[in-house]
């Protein structure tokens, strides 16, 4: 891509982590030759959108640049000639996930942003929306790539390459970022003089690490971090840090992802979530009260510059690493990231035109991933029934399917199946009925036949 005079158009501009873009784009203003940062956002939105906005402009007038920003909610003005197009919405806002969390927990299930019944219906909301932006794409800037970092960022980028039919989109994931520093910190090597290969789905990969020497420092890294005598300390701010049992991890013969613990300690994530929730204390309550402050310090008319306080929110990296993305497509810099991308035979145990997140060089005409092969069959399984549950998920929010969407809470391994699997499902359906069309039909019987369900459900969000 040799274009100047770049077009970015960011969906879900009110985010608290627009600052983080804004400041990576600037650290990087000597390779993207930006004219227009086009911030979008809902009517729901607007006054986050004109707080963070206003930060944007000053960050950019502070940094000397004359480059244009615009407020909107207008998305389709936004895509208009756009080069490059970010995606960092939430349907719903940070309510719709305090009831993902809140629900499940009140049955004593998992409740979870991105994982189990949560992250199942963040997916239904999410990916109808994704497809209508690809549609307006189409019309008003055919040539943009999208850059995905909304969550479930693996489902909803599979939707939008297989089911959109958008090529040219990348999901990202901040969680690779931090187990690359990790390696780096433990092992007492710079970060770029290291070798990572990453290979799984999002937030359920796994990754092997080498040094310049050509020597493999993986099991060295599962004794640093999950040895016996360790903390097994995690860098992710925005899940329970349990540690996982060494035993099984030195069995794997590969780094696990954070967010492997509610699969492989499942019972300790879920007895933590509870007390969480017994407290009040959900992590999305948590968040909400962070961002609030957050939206405060975004007020400040002195404040020109992304304040330490955004670290906190749990997706620290994720805007940098967007940037760097941008940066190297439109200048073929071929950086080494962890993309969400087509698999193409890159991991041999799932199917070859599912989204699978695996490393390799980002270059002018998209990512090309390392080839990765096969995984151990303890490893082969659960990913390979984890990818039939994604598939079915975005097969149930596309065509608004509830025997799809029960089948998906059946197979996902943090929902109980069974009475608890349905009245989990029927329960989030009349929780999120806003923002559910395409499941009217389903919802519509709920409430007719299931009086009691709509009251439990209601009585509980009381409680938010």
């Amino acid at each position: 891509m040799t274009r100047e005079a770049l077009k970015i158009a960011t969906i879900g501009g009110g985010s608290s982590y627009t600052p983080e873009l804004i400041e990576g784009y600037i650290k990087r203003k000597d390779e993207l030759p930006i004219k227009e940062i086009w911030l979008v956002d809902i009517e729901a939105g607007k006054e986050k959108l004109e707080t963070v906005g206003a930060m944007a402009k000053r960050m950019v007038k502070a940094a000397g640049l004359d480059w244009e920003v615009h407020l909107t909610l207008d998305r389709r003005a936004a895509l208009k000639d756009a080069d490059f197009v970010s995606t960092q919405f939430r349907v719903g806002l940070l309510d719709a996930r305090i009831k993902d969390e809140r629900i499940p927990l009140s049955h004593g299930v998992l409740g979870q942003e991105t994982n189990g019944a949560g992250g199942m219906f963040k997916a239904f909301r999410t990916i109808p929306v994704i497809l209508g932006i690809i549609e307006d794409m189409k019309e008003l800037c055919p040539d943009a790539w999208l850059v995905n970092f909304t969550n479930p960022a693996g489902m909803v980028t599979e939707a939008a390459i297989k089911h959109g039919g958008w090529k040219k989109t990348a999901g990202l994931c901040n969680v690779p970022i931090g187990h690359r520093k990790q390696a780096a910190e433990k092992l007492g090597i710079p970060e770029d003089d290291l070798f990572f290969k990453f290979a799984g789905i999002n937030h359920f990969h796994w990754h092997r690490v080498w040094d310049k020497q050509g020597n493999e420092r993986t099991q060295e890294l599962i004794d640093l971090i999950y040895g016996p005598q360790e903390d097994s300390e995690s860098h992710l701010k925005n899940i329970h840090n349990a540690p996982f049992h060494y035993e099984q991890i030195k069995d794997l013969g590969m780094l696990p992802c954070g967010y492997h613990r509610y699969y492989y300690i499942e019972d300790e994530m879920l007895k933590h979530s509870i007390e969480e929730f017994e407290k009040g204390e959900t992590r999305a309550q948590v968040v909400k009260e962070t961002e609030a402050r957050l939206f405060e310090l975004y007020k400040d008319p002195n404040l020109d510059y992304k304040p330490k306080e955004l670290e906190q929110r749990g997706g620290t990296h994720y805007s940098d690493a967007a940037c760097e993305l941008i940066a190297s497509i439109h200048n073929d810099k071929r950086t080494d990231m962890v993309v969400s991308t087509e698999n193409n035979g890159t991991i041999t145990d799932l199917p070859y035109d599912c989204v699978v997140e695996v490393s390799g060089p980002v270059t002018a005409h998209g990512h090309e991933p390392y080839n990765w092969g096969a995984f151990p069959p303890a490893a082969r399984g659960i990913i390979q029934v984890m990818k039939g549950m994604e598939e079915t998920v975005i097969r149930a929010a596309i065509d608004g399917d509830y025997g799809a969407a029960l089948h998906a809470f059946t197979i996902n391994p943090l929902v109980p199946g069974g009475v608890m699997a349905k009245t989990l499902l029927d329960e989030l359906l009349i929780a999120h009925k806003d923002h559910l069309p395409n499941f009217s039909e389903a919802i519509t019987k709920i409430e007719t036949e299931q009086p009691d369900t709509v009251a439990y459900v209601t009585e509980l969000m009381k409680s938010n």
